[in-house]
């Protein structure tokens, strides 16, 4: 089976991630573009280069899955920052119309994101302008959507009289929000046409009022207005899905539900709502599972596999700060029994994933220590723990359906990887590195100036020194860790390995 996969742009969790998890089924080859043809951060994919890549492979698979920010805009990035005309966006919308009658049999997935609207000042990922406007930019907006839906206080009056927006930084912001809502909708009718056989519109910014949240509203009217629910989802989420769909389509081509157990490492873990989304984590998990065509299950006997969602005792927080965790880490979770009955589940056969969400952008370091001294990490069918929970979670299902019917060395360096990147760089290397190493150099989170092999280098080393340490060490050795940052900063890294079994 081959399926064409259109990326949200060129960093790891989107481009290499997606290849390493598919790698794990011997039954299928994932065709992707070259990575030169994707851009990189602000510059633009070649989008014409992209389409007759697109239009040149489409004849020969069964499935494609296709970022429509990509296709359309050139990124998640530049979705956020071009000046495209009309005419050229048309361009594209009709490449996609197009599709099935190159392939008639054709499973169409697609994903597009609803621009965000952070609250902050940066222009890291936004326009320029953002730098010094942006939280204004998001707080006019949330402000005045806030007074037409509900009510202001008298201090939210008197700050929403006193933001002061240049007239072209807001002209050029509405204007491209406005445009790209269009587009949104545009596609949604190509669900309604028959095009696309199913559509996720993730949701990067969950933020009760404002540009986002004005959006959402109306596409979800859209849907509603066309019974389009069952075709679209909308859910918290972006870097995750193109994996997610992934796995739609591998369970649509085989005709088949997954079949999943759950359970939560704590009682309130399914109603926690978590850090960066809007629902609790047990709704959260029902899209998640419908997206990738699959269904809960009542017990483990009943399972293909079986997810344990590591969840926080009551709030959850950074994984950063885990050495300083809230008491109810501990008084409202029980963490030791969770990977005894994970350990009992695998003792008696069963396939156990991880999804590693007790806190935000990173991973559990104790459930680590855990799992380590159990011996189970090379026994887990899949383990993430990065980022947002939707991150984590999309990751988690769709490697376990890409793997449950394979053998169990196709799941091992996915599991090696995210341990390394999730578990010990985003949770305790990245603060060691920030806090220690790069104040030293003249260095700081976003300029690396001349260093960035040493910082690299020096990440690298601090890993493999974590790694070293763990029995899982005597039985999956690392030979060699690379890292580089794809987006020059330290937020995210990508990592080569060689590993030896």
């Amino acid at each position: 089976m081959k399926i064409l996969y259109i990326p949200l742009d060129e960093r790891p969790c989107n481009y290499e991630i997606p290849q390493q998890i598919v790698k794990g089924n011997d039954a299928v080859e994932l065709i992707v573009p070259p990575i030169e043809l994707l851009g990189e951060k602000k510059i633009s994919a070649d989008i014409k280069k992209l389409w007759h890549f697109v239009e040149e492979n489409i004849s020969q698979v069964q499935g494609a899955v296709l970022s429509i920010d990509t296709l359309l805009f050139g990124g998640l990035i530049p979705s956020r920052i071009h000046h495209l005309s009309q005419e050229d966006v048309e361009w594209s919308i009709n490449k996609i119309r197009n599709l099935k009658k190159l392939n008639p049999t054709l499973n169409l997935y697609a994903f597009e994101c609803i621009m965000r609207s952070p609250q902050y000042d940066s222009s890291e990922e936004e326009p320029d302008y953002y730098e010094t406007h942006g939280y204004a930019l998001h707080r006019r907006a949330y402000l005045k959507d806030k007074e037409n839906r509900d009510s202001l206080t008298d201090i939210e009056m008197k700050e929403l009289k006193e933001i002061e927006i240049p007239e072209n930084y807001l002209q050029d912001y509405e204007w491209r929000r406005d445009f790209n809502l269009n587009y949104n909708l545009e596609v949604a009718r190509l669900v309604k046409e028959g095009i696309l056989d199913f559509l996720v519109i993730p949701q990067d910014d969950s933020s009760e009022y404002g540009y986002t949240a004005i959006a959402q509203q109306k596409v979800v009217k859209y849907l509603s207005q066309h019974d389009l629910e069952s075709k679209i989802n909308i859910y918290p989420g972006a870097d995750e899905v193109g994996t997610s769909l992934l796995a739609r389509c591998l369970n649509d081509t085989k005709n088949r539900l997954t079949k999943v157990y759950a359970f939560y490492s704590s009682t309130l873990g399914p109603t926690i709502v978590p850090n960066y989304e809007d629902r609790p984590m047990h709704e959260n998990l029902k899209y998640h599972l419908d997206v990738t065509q699959s269904m809960l299950v009542n017990s483990p006997e009943e399972a293909d596999f079986i997810l344990a969602i590591n969840a926080p005792g009551k709030v959850m927080e950074e994984a950063f700060d885990q050495q300083n965790r809230d008491i109810t880490y501990t008084s409202h979770r029980n963490l030791l029994y969770f990977v005894k009955e994970i350990n009992r589940l695998i003792d008696k056969g069963y396939q156990v994933s991880i999804c590693d969400s007790a806190f935000s952008n990173g991973g559990d370091l104790q459930l680590i220590k855990y799992l380590d001294e159990f011996e189970l990490f090379d026994k887990l069918l899949a383990y993430a723990g990065w980022n947002t929970n939707s991150n984590t979670l999309g990751t988690v299902l769709g490697s376990s359906i890409y793997f449950f019917d394979q053998a169990y060395e196709n799941r091992h360096e996915p599991i090696i990887y995210r341990l390394l990147e999730d578990g010990f760089y985003q949770a305790e290397v990245r603060q060691e590195i920030v806090n220690a190493y790069l104040p030293i150099h003249g260095l700081s989170y976003y300029n690396f100036k001349d260093k960035q092999a040493l910082v690299e280098e020096e990440i690298a080393k601090l890993i493999q020194i974590r790694y070293n340490e763990l029995k899982l060490a005597q039985v999956i050795k690392i030979e060699t860790i690379n890292v580089w940052m794809p987006w020059k900063r330290m937020f995210e890294v990508g990592l080569n390995l060689k590993i030896k079994s």
